[in-house]
């Protein structure tokens, strides 16, 4: 199935750009009920899988082992800006679970939000593994690691008994048998895992409806995950990302990845939608996200207007004059549609 035109940007009223992508929407039989493009098309997760990858560690219980806060419980499923509330939040999870960033295999980085990032560079600020926007999920794991007793430096390595666990878990939550799920190297050095949307999409159903999932330790686990990261929604993503104005209305859970992959999920519609940029652009998301919410009715207006005034259509310049603008282009289609 070909991939569908999701959104084209123009300037001075001639096309510039052209967004081609899929996007799958299941609902809670695991039945794809709107689509665009390729419903079972093949995405790697990146920091998409982030929330599943937070739950073997909470599901074995390091939140009263080591007296975690909301906010780092939702710092372990974040792709954080390093803003100063986020590195204020992973200092203080570095410190209760008694691992330095010395432990980290992540690169050291400087701040991805602009402002943190002109102020550390200020304060002559180096690089450092903290500031990794993938840090708190591997502070996360190497703390469970640490309660287990497994081996620490090895944390990242596919056979490690904690990413053995979580790909178990990936699997289960998304439905399908774990040879269905084909491995690769995240940017952050973790194993990442590419499977269909719909799949995908089903992962996050159960995340909005924990109810869905069968194992107890596991429902729970996700309950206490997507709780924290609705309550402190700064902490998944930062100042102006898509993710967490999404957490910000208590009726979804939502967490992008790198490269164009976005995963969100409706609570009260029992929802659970994906989609993929396939040129690996994340500019379009709120746009993406925006039309989807209104194509499908969804009831609370505050949230889609919340959307676009955050991340209006209009394209500026440097100095902010207004210079083009972008369309979604894409039309939802029902499996009956498309026969």
């Amino acid at each position: 199935m070909e991939s569908a035109l999701l959104v084209k940007e123009y300037r001075a009223g001639v096309m510039e750009c052209a967004h081609f992508g899929h996007i799958s929407i299941t609902n809670e039989k695991g039945n794809v009920v709107y689509s665009a493009g390729n419903p079972h098309f093949r995405a790697f997760t990146r920091s998409s899988a982030k929330p599943f990858q937070a739950i073997p560690g909470i599901r074995a219980g390091i939140a009263a082992h080591y007296g975690l806060s909301s906010e780092e419980i939702a710092i372990m499923a974040s792709s954080h800006r390093s803003e100063p509330e986020h590195i204020q939040v992973l200092e203080q999870l570095s410190a209760k679970i008694g691992l330095g960033e010395e432990c980290l295999i992540c690169a050291a980085s400087y701040p991805l939000n602009e402002e943190s990032r002109n102020q550390w560079l200020r304060n002559q600020g180096e690089k450092r593994r903290i500031l990794h926007n993938c840090s708190g999920k591997h502070l996360g794991i190497l703390g469970y690691s640490r309660m287990k007793n497994f081996d620490l430096e090895s944390y990242a390595e596919r056979e490690h008994p904690v990413q053995r666990e979580i790909l178990e878990t990936m699997a289960g939550m998304a439905g399908i048998d774990q040879k269905e799920i084909e491995l690769g190297t995240d940017g952050c050095g973790f194993p990442v895992f590419s499977l269909p949307l719909s799949a995908l999409s089903n992962a996050y159903l159960k995340l909005a409806c924990p109810d869905l999932i069968e194992d107890a330790p596991t429902r729970a686990a996700v309950e206490t995950i997507t709780s924290a990261m609705n309550d402190q929604p700064l902490m998944v993503g930062g100042t102006g990302r898509v993710d967490s104005v999404l957490l910000e209305d208590s009726n979804i859970v939502a967490k992008g990845g790198f490269k164009g992959v976005f995963g969100f999920a409706l609570k009260k519609e029992r929802l659970g939608i994906t989609f993929k940029i396939l040129d690996g652009s994340e500019e379009e998301w709120a746009w993406i996200a925006q039309s989807i919410l209104t194509q499908i009715g969804y009831s609370n207006r505050t949230t889609i207007e919340r959307l676009a005034k955050a991340f209006p259509p209009e394209i500026r310049n440097d100095a902010g004059k207004i210079v083009g603008r972008a369309d979604c282009e894409f039309v939802l289609h029902s499996p009956e549609e498309s026969v």
